[in-house]
């Protein structure tokens, strides 16, 4: 399976249908750019919690990807631990068997109400 995301991953990267890392990850969710986030096994526990956040404010659907950070680092030729898909299709493919990452809505909620 790893093998068959690889590809899907790097032809999205080629088609420039993907982005790299937390800012523009972000940017395109509340862009309504984002048709799905994938992230790294290895990803620290604060990033994850930033971009759940995000995903789920923007409800953009958030995966995870199954590969370390270095292993998408080796297939991408950048090592980042968030990417987002600005293709439906992309999305679709690269999103089949894995799993997806619940969001948290009342998180959004309660940092919604203090702003």
């Amino acid at each position: 399976m790893k093998k068959n995301k690889t590809g899907l991953l790097t032809m999205c990267l080629k088609a420039g249908r993907m982005t790299l890392g937390m800012d523009l990850a972000k940017d395109m969710c509340r862009n309504g750019e984002a048709f799905g986030v994938f992230v790294a096994s290895d990803l620290s526990e604060k990033s994850l919690k930033e971009i759940k956040y995000y995903c789920g404010r923007y409800e953009t659907p958030l995966y995870s990807v199954g590969m370390t950070m270095d292993e998408l680092g080796t297939a991408l030729g950048k090592r980042s631990g968030i990417i987002a898909v600005s293709d439906k299709g992309f999305a679709k493919s690269c999103a089949e068997g894995l799993d997806r990452i619940e969001t948290d809505r009342m998180e959004d909620q309660i940092n919604g109400s203090n702003n």
